[in-house]
């Protein structure tokens, strides 16, 4: 049995360019991108960020648009000029505006409390929870129960919330844990006597 990928070839035998790829991105004004033959750097109001490029995948500058071209036709070029484009459009959203994530503490005694680049969490073992903000991430808590966290950097500010979240996991029959703002733990039903 042959798995060939045909459906990646039209019937003109031309490579199909990923659909994100396609997409060209608008640089607004005020931002600076940099393109280098392995790296690009986009510098903005909230800061600057680095990204090293891809072999499989050059980038073009049209004015103030963006585009990324696979450089050969494989499938694995094809798949890193949309990851590239993706990174891209992430860097010019990060140095603009930001990402935030929230989570939320549920529980009896669940407190959260920002001290400068540390971030203090009871979540009801024996000891306090402490967890290290890596450079670029900020977090303040609203209130007790919330936590804000802040980067430039998409992918990082993600990967905090993750490992916060971690810590103490929603459980399944009261919910009790960190969740993200916008997740929605579905509840198992208790055991009936």
């Amino acid at each position: 049995m042959e798995l060939v990928a045909k459906f990646f070839v039209s019937s003109r035998n031309e490579v199909i360019m990923s659909r994100v790829a396609k997409n060209p991105i608008m640089v607004p004004a005020g931002i600076d991108v940099m393109l280098s033959a392995n790296q690009v750097s986009v510098k903005g109001p909230l800061g600057t960020l680095n990204q090293s490029l891809n072999s499989d995948v050059v980038i073009e500058r049209q004015g103030d648009t963006l585009l990324c071209k696979a450089t050969n036709d494989s499938m694995q070029s094809n798949a890193m000029s949309g990851t590239v484009r993706a990174l891209l459009a992430n860097m010019i959203v990060g140095v603009t505006k930001g990402f935030e994530r929230k989570l939320t503490l549920i529980g009896v005694g669940y407190r959260a409390q920002a001290a400068g680049d540390a971030l203090n969490l009871s979540l009801g073992y024996s000891h306090p929870v402490v967890h290290k903000m890596p450079a670029g991430v900020k977090v303040a808590t609203p209130t007790q129960t919330e936590i804000v966290l802040t980067s430039t950097n998409k992918q990082q500010v993600g990967q905090v919330a993750a490992e916060i979240r971690a810590y103490r996991p929603p459980e399944p029959y009261k919910g009790k844990g960190v969740r993200y703002a916008d997740e929605v733990v579905i509840l198992k039903e208790t055991k009936k006597k």
